[in-house]
């Protein structure tokens, strides 16, 4: 049994980091927002961009879980932490967003994000207004957990993805199985750094990676992210 949420992490990292180099960014100079920090995928998110990031804001409704992520982090690695309640504050001042609550309605809209921004949204149902994509050209918005499966592989369903792609959650399960791990792996609220960087590792030995970049449904043309990086430096 697994959540497929390990694999959902690795992916979402990796797709946030290579965003944010192709917007011209770079994550140990980057001041990262995590919203729902506490939550399973947060809170192992944050653990490990605070290992990478400048400056690591976390957002989050319970206020004492909060301090205490955020306390144990200022122990062990190198970025700022910072806690706060003001989200609207925390979102005009990233660089990098990682959208990860259990919200059931939208909760980032355009006027919330600085130019220049990537918003990397893991959240189903998705935390980014749709209208982010259409009114803010100078803002990159990408959808976390999404892979291309290797091998001719007919699914049997339709994830309303191209051909040999599939959430990260899904290909979790294929990825144990190609390794002979029938085991329980991704339970519970607590995910360790060790389980990410594991998944990782292994889908890199069977040949699972990023299907680019998608977001509403569509893809990311790197002439699309060239013209929102231009239109980025042109409002800055």
């Amino acid at each position: 049994m697994t959540s497929g949420n390990s694999y959902t992490v690795a992916t979402a990292l990796e797709g946030a980091r290579q965003a944010l180099a192709l917007m011209g960014g770079d994550m140990s100079q980057a001041q990262v927002v995590v919203l729902g920090a506490t939550g399973s995928i947060g809170a192992v998110c944050s653990r490990i961009l605070a290992q990478e990031a400048k400056t690591v804001t976390l957002v989050a409704r319970n206020q004492e879980r909060l301090q205490a992520l955020a306390d144990e982090l200022r122990l062990l690695n190198q970025a700022q932490m910072r806690v706060t309640d003001n989200r609207a504050q925390a979102l005009r001042e990233a660089d990098v967003v990682l959208a990860v609550t259990s919200a059931l309605d939208t909760i980032i809209e355009p006027g919330d994000l600085k130019a220049g921004a990537v918003v990397c949204d893991v959240a189903r149902p998705r935390n980014v207004s749709r209208r982010v994509a259409e009114e803010r050209p100078d803002v990159l918005v990408i959808e976390g957990g999404v892979v291309r499966v290797p091998g001719d592989v007919d699914f049997g369903f339709n994830f309303g993805f191209p051909p040999q792609t599939a959430y990260a959650c899904m290909a979790e399960t294929m990825i144990l199985a190609l390794e002979g791990r029938y085991e329980s792996y991704t339970l519970g609220r607590e995910l360790s750094v060790g389980q990410i960087e594991t998944i990782n590792q292994l889908a890199k030995k069977h040949h699972f990676q990023l299907a680019g970049f998608r977001n509403f449904e569509r893809a990311v043309t790197p002439e699309e992210i060239a013209a929102i990086q231009a239109q980025a430096a042109l409002a800055c």
